[in-house]
């Protein structure tokens, strides 16, 4: 696909590349996970877990139609400019460490590589989602289930008495 499809007049084009940082290279999904940190701090600082909890869910079936939308005006599949997805995914993941251990930096710092290196290699059950899950379901699922294998290892973490 070439960049000249991609209309960035239209609202649906900045929410899946989140305001752009799907369009950094190299690595657009590593670009949009560390854009997606200081927004869920700034939540959850607003309104504590619920809202955070709000805040995925919105953004989550926010993601899905704006990927669908994305996916049928360029033709493609699972775009890597498409990184709302890890927005998601890295508010699941950094969930029980401002839950539990605060603005910790290291703990944040934490979640984010983990959770980048379970959506990279993608262990099963995610690469099952990644491959038969389609259009805007299948990009924001696989994630998901990312960032929700990542919190539960960081809840193991803080558990043990690490955080």
């Amino acid at each position: 696909m070439t960049d000249n499809k991609i209309n960035i007049k239209k609202p649906y084009v900045w929410i899946a590349t989140w305001f752009g940082f799907g369009f950094m290279k190299p690595a657009p999904g590593t670009w949009g996970s560390i854009a997606a940190l200081p927004f869920g701090i700034f939540i959850f600082l607003l309104g504590g877990s619920f809202l955070m909890i709000a805040a995925i869910g919105a953004v989550t079936l926010i993601g899905i139609r704006a990927t669908d939308m994305f996916e049928r005006e360029t033709g493609t599949k699972d775009n890597s400019m498409i990184v709302i997805d890890e927005v998601a995914g890295q508010w699941i993941a950094m969930l029980p460490v401002l839950t539990f251990a605060g603005l910790d930096p290291v703990y944040i710092a934490i979640s984010f590589a983990l959770f980048r290196l379970i959506d990279i290699t993608k262990p099963w059950p995610i690469s099952y989602l990644d491959k038969n899950v389609d259009g805007g379901l299948g990009v924001m699922l696989d994630d998901i289930v990312a960032g929700i294998l990542t919190a539960i290892f960081m809840m193991g973490i803080l558990y043990a008495g690490f955080g």
